[in-house]
């Protein structure tokens, strides 16, 4: 490469920035940097009517948040005079021309658009992912390539701007590569030089097809609001497209940087799998710092928890080891929540007592009687219990007692109750967490709560 390497991203701000433009921008980015080269990103905001700032301001925010922090930042739209210019050297020199035709609003209104003469020769290039590529561009004709003089179409616009800003390399989805032969017309009659291209595989979705904001919701913000960590996200979409040549799955940036090859991008689509997804921020959840966790989960508890009788941070500390072994994604916890699932940890359950006994025991005689029983021993058991027992030490404490008083067979009719006497629920955190969580105090009180139930 005889240039300093220079890649770009172009997103247009006409909305969400969909994971497949992050993707993109990431290969740019890998690559530029492997190369010791320069990668930016241009605001493509040529369609005026659907352009807006708070999008631009979105895109921004979107690249900040994962980490690629382009080397430059432009939007096209400063570069309009520079467009005009160029647009009335190419009608002077009767390589493009003004025609007067009908506005295809459906209106009778007349315009005049900029068409570029086409000879209608084959173009070939060779794609860096795909190989040699020909196309014959006579079935495209004279094309258009700005709404007036002075309004470029997107064509026109981003080929000056990859030349003015000496981009050598340009990466891109695979549906922009039918752009390619009109974007080499527009170079070589401007005489411009030709970067090298390369077209990525599009993301699809498990039923393959075409990834959609609208239909799958793939957009960042999406995906950020879920509680999906920006190393993770990156690392994933690494993955959809690239492939190491090994077993291995969970790369750093810098790791990226170093690994990445354009030999190893596959050239079918690469099907986005969300359980995955969810998987590999769970692993970069693990890694996560105590304080940072706590902070991580504490953004994602609905504030109507904090309104629940027994909340408090510390019963939410002691309760945070549990409830982070539950989720995946901090949207995980939230739901649960918002669904009462998990509304014991800091209120008193309600239940009835025909519920008490362990299911499998329901139709046995003196059952009801049996559990009372259970429960009142147990009650003086969590009595001896000094009050901040670690779970595995409450564990022994009840294991012991319950293989003493059961056996084997009577571990479920004993630890049944006692669960459910703490939380209500059919499915639940285990006894012992629950009376840690809880402490002992609030622990005997659900179990008074149950007994008294049995004496009814």
């Amino acid at each position: 490469m005889n240039n300093p390497v220079v890649t770009r991203i172009a997103p247009s701000p006409t909305g969400q920035m969909h994971i497949g433009t992050l993707r993109t921008a990431l290969f740019n980015y890998l690559f530029a940097k492997q190369h010791g080269g320069t990668f930016f990103a241009r605001i493509e905001d040529t369609d005026k009517e659907r352009s807006q700032s708070q999008w631009t301001e979105a895109v921004w925010e979107d690249f900040t948040w994962c980490g690629i922090i382009p080397d430059k930042k432009y939007i096209q739209s400063e570069h309009e005079e520079r467009h005009t210019k160029l647009l009335q050297e190419l009608v002077l020199q009767d390589k493009a021309y003004i025609s007067k035709e009908r506005a295809k609003d459906g209106s009778e209104r007349e315009v005049e658009v900029v068409r570029l003469r086409n000879s209608g020769k084959k173009i070939t290039f060779t794609d860096l992912i795909r190989g040699e590529v020909t196309f014959d561009t006579e079935e495209l004709g004279d094309f258009v390539i700005a709404r007036s003089i002075d309004d470029p179409l997107y064509h026109f616009a981003v080929v000056v701007d990859d030349e003015d800003a000496k981009v050598t390399h340009i990466f891109r989805g695979e549906d922009h590569i039918s752009n390619t032969p009109r974007q080499i017309l527009i170079q070589e009659a401007l005489g411009f030089s030709r970067p090298e291209y390369g077209h990525i595989p599009l993301i699809l979705a498990p039923d393959r097809s075409k990834l959609s904001k609208r239909k799958h919701g793939a957009s960042i913000e999406n995906y950020r609001k879920q509680g999906y960590l920006p190393e993770a996200m990156i690392n994933y979409l690494a993955l959809l497209g690239w492939n190491p040549g090994t077993e291995e799955e969970i790369f750093s940036f810098s790791e990226l940087v170093k690994r990445f090859s354009l030999l190893q991008i596959q050239k079918s689509g690469a099907i986005f799998d969300e359980m995955k997804l969810r998987w590999m921020n769970r692993e970069y959840l693990k890694q996560m710092p105590i304080e940072e966790r706590e902070r991580y989960l504490l953004h994602f508890l609905p504030p109507s928890v904090k309104e629940l009788p027994q909340y408090s941070e510390e019963r939410f500390l002691r309760a945070l080891p549990d409830l982070f072994e539950r989720i995946h994604v901090g949207e995980d916890l939230k739901r649960m929540f918002e669904k009462g699932e998990l509304d014991y940890l800091f209120s008193s359950p309600e239940y009835e007592k025909e519920l008490l006994p362990n299911p499998q025991s329901k139709k046995e005689d003196g059952i009801q009687v049996q559990t009372r029983g259970y429960l009142e021993d147990l009650l003086s058991l969590v009595g001896e219990f000094s009050e901040h027992l670690s779970p595995e030490k409450i564990k022994e404490k009840i294991m012991f007692y319950a293989e003493e008083r059961g056996g084997e067979k009577g571990r479920g009719k004993m630890l049944w109750p006692l669960r459910f006497s703490l939380s209500g629920k059919e499915k639940s955190s285990d006894p012992f967490i629950l009376i840690h969580i809880l402490g002992k105090e609030e622990t005997k009180k659900r179990i008074e709560k149950a007994i008294s139930l049995l004496f009814d």
